[in-house]
């Protein structure tokens, strides 16, 4: 196996990662629906030893009471697509099909602005790995698509 494959096989683990948080995500979203969301959230906050009637969690229980049962469909939805859009992307990384390497680089690419932000606004340890992470991919893809301009 030459490196250039195993670090493609590593990007599509990782996408394949995204894909599976993802999932985990719509599934939960999916198996809450139709349920009393505050009910719920009061639950998890007497779980964790706080106090509902506190301030934080109090607006974390309303702000989830208020999430209405359309739009957790619509989140569900969202996030089943984005699953699938991750798992085609790794399946298609792992076979080095040369379309997945342009999405990837693309749509880590679009992120980019959005990490920065988010690093710049509300910096934190985790900001700064998810923004390198990031990089190193788009990096990566590019010289990948690239090699003449790698040599520069």
């Amino acid at each position: 196996m030459k490196h250039s494959d195993k670090g493609i096989r590593a990007v599509a683990v990782l996408e394949a990662s995204k894909g599976l948080l993802s999932l985990l995500v719509a599934v939960g979203l999916h198996e809450y629906a139709g349920q009393n969301l505050s009910i719920l959230a009061i639950k998890l906050v007497t779980q964790l030893h706080l106090n509902p009637a506190s301030h934080y969690p109090g607006i974390f229980i309303s702000a989830v009471g208020s999430v209405s049962q359309s739009s957790l469909t619509l989140m569900a939805f969202g996030a089943a697509v984005y699953t699938s859009v991750r798992f085609i992307e790794a399946y298609g990384l792992w076979h080095n099909m040369r379309w997945t390497q342009w999405f990837a680089l693309l749509s880590g690419a679009i992120y980019l602005p959005f990490e920065l932000y988010e690093m710049m606004s509300h910096f934190s340890l985790l900001s700064v790995i998810v923004l390198l992470i990031n990089l190193v991919v788009v990096m990566y893809m590019y010289f990948l698509l690239f090699p003449q301009r790698a040599s520069i």
